[in-house]
């Protein structure tokens, strides 16, 4: 039982280690070529946004509003995407070692062991 519960607080340790690698690491998404990039941290939480001028068509502000709008939801998105990959890449590991599923430390019970 003793080795259980190690076995149990070293994945934990893992889990929250490879939490912290995640908010700690950012990503980035386009669009439009460029034109608008956005960057989003391991957690998805957009962390930075850049607007490139050669977006801004200042003969035309509604429809640049429309489309610069658009650019940003794109860049956030795709920036999205690749945070999304970037957990399954860092915290699947650590989910296979709970039978597949993510453990529940604070709902008591050792994950895999009934009624424990």
């Amino acid at each position: 039982m003793q080795e259980l519960l190690q076995q149990a607080q070293a994945m934990q340790e893992r889990l929250f280690a490879a939490q912290q690698e995640l908010a700690e690491t950012e990503v980035r998404g386009t669009a439009g070529g460029g034109l608008v990039t956005a960057t989003v941290n391991g957690q998805g939480e957009v962390t930075g946004l850049v607007i490139d001028p050669k977006a801004v068509d200042a003969g035309d502000p509604a429809d640049t509003a429309e489309t610069i709008a658009d650019l940003v939801l794109a860049a956030i998105r795709d920036a999205g995407r690749a945070a999304q990959e970037l957990q399954a890449e860092k915290m699947g590991p650590l989910a296979q070692g709970f039978g597949g599923g993510m453990p529940d430390f604070g709902g008591g019970g050792i994950p895999g062991i009934p009624g424990a």
